[in-house]
């Protein structure tokens, strides 16, 4: 909302800077970064007080994480401190649009799920958090709400209903059924959703690949927006979304200010708070900004982790059934834990596997080139 301050630049010049989308981005970024050193202290003590650590061994990280650190006391819903982070740094420097209240909502949407099923396990010691159903639910809310919003609202009813794909100048749809879009929205949102809970089981895997995936997200809102960019890059335009690349900075710098607390050994977990909800926002960003297989490609870590449960579990009961004996293809999953059973330190699986991030986010920009 500070960006409003730019129409009153002729009693005082300076304030003219606040209409650059570039500026704004880096003064959210660190807003979000500040918030989250601020409160990060003041949460972990607050949730150790009410003793919000899981009381058990996680079943993501099982003995192999108590074998590197005790996990079992350490405090989670440390998603709160970056949704905190996130929302009052968007807040303030992000101009309010249609793009802006969508993801924003869906962020919002997701956390209160998550919220519930890390209360559950911490407070009334449930293991398995809140049904598999009431999350579908749950996720299916924030999916209807966010289409009705994208296709009721003049800004983006018709650039909503196009889909893009990397490598290609022009919308291979041009013209979606309602149907489909919802189909397609709803598997971007909860698909990364779980991806990045299943992620989520090493001290600073799951954010650490956050960030890089909000770098790419940011960078492609920038473009989408940009006219010229967009013709050059022959990639779609999307007017307003520029905003959007405000939402990427504080959710980097949110992002940041918790990795700060939650690397090895983590003083904070983001437990399902943080995890599905952080997936479902970048999920409908990137549907908004017409670059979901571009999602696909920066969020590699992301997606390897999820297949990597899929393959795992399909084959078991497929060798069960077909053997009388389940086998498995990785010694665990997800693939995180595979490589801890091979001996890995945890260190060295979340360093290797940022690497890994990093190269698919310099994958994923490599695509506006390449059309």
């Amino acid at each position: 909302m500070l960006s409003y301050l730019a129409d009153y630049s002729d009693y005082f010049g300076p304030l003219r800077l606040l209409r650059y989308i570039t500026l704004r981005t880096a003064l959210a970024a660190l807003t979000s970064l500040v918030i989250g050193f601020a409160l990060g202290p003041i949460m972990i003590r607050k949730f150790r007080e009410l003793k919000f650590g899981h009381g058990y061994i996680d079943d993501r990280t099982g003995a192999l994480g108590a074998s590197y650190f005790d996990k079992k006391n350490t405090p989670t819903m440390g998603g709160l401190i970056i949704f905190i982070s996130v929302f009052l740094s968007a807040a303030l420097w992000a101009t309010p649009n249609v793009w802006v209240f969508t993801s924003l909502f869906v962020y919002a949407a997701l956390t209160v799920p998550g919220f519930r099923d890390d209360y559950l396990k911490v407070v009334h010691k449930n293991r398995n958090g809140i049904s598999s159903w009431e999350k579908i639910a749950w996720q299916t809310a924030a999916t209807l709400g966010a289409l009705a919003l994208l296709i009721i609202h003049p800004d983006s009813a018709k650039k909503i209903r196009e889909f893009w794909i990397p490598f290609i100048k022009h919308p291979i749809i041009t013209q979606m059924p309602w149907w489909l879009l919802l189909a397609l929205i709803y598997l971007w949102v909860v698909g990364f959703s779980n991806a990045i809970n299943i992620t989520d089981g090493l001290d600073g895997l799951a954010v650490g690949c956050t960030i890089t995936v909000a770098l790419v997200m940011g960078v492609m809102a920038y473009v989408a927006d940009h006219v010229f960019l967009a013709e050059y890059l022959l990639t779609s335009h999307v007017p307003k979304t520029g905003e959007l690349t405000v939402i990427c900075g504080a959710l980097i710098g949110g992002s940041m200010a918790f990795l700060w607390f939650n690397s090895h050994p983590a003083e904070v977990f983001m437990g399902d708070t943080g995890s599905l909800a952080l997936g479902g926002l970048i999920g409908v960003m990137a549907f908004m900004i017409h670059q979901p297989l571009t999602l696909v490609i920066a969020g590699g870590v992301f997606v390897m982790e999820l297949v990597s449960v899929v393959i795992q579990v399909s084959w078991f009961k497929y060798t069960r059934r077909r053997f009388g004996e389940g086998r498995r293809v990785f010694l665990m999953a997800p693939i995180h834990h595979h490589f801890q059973k091979k001996g890995w330190p945890e260190t060295k699986v979340v360093l290797r596997f940022w690497v890994l991030s990093l190269g698919c986010a310099l994958a994923s920009l490599a695509t506006l080139k390449l059309r």
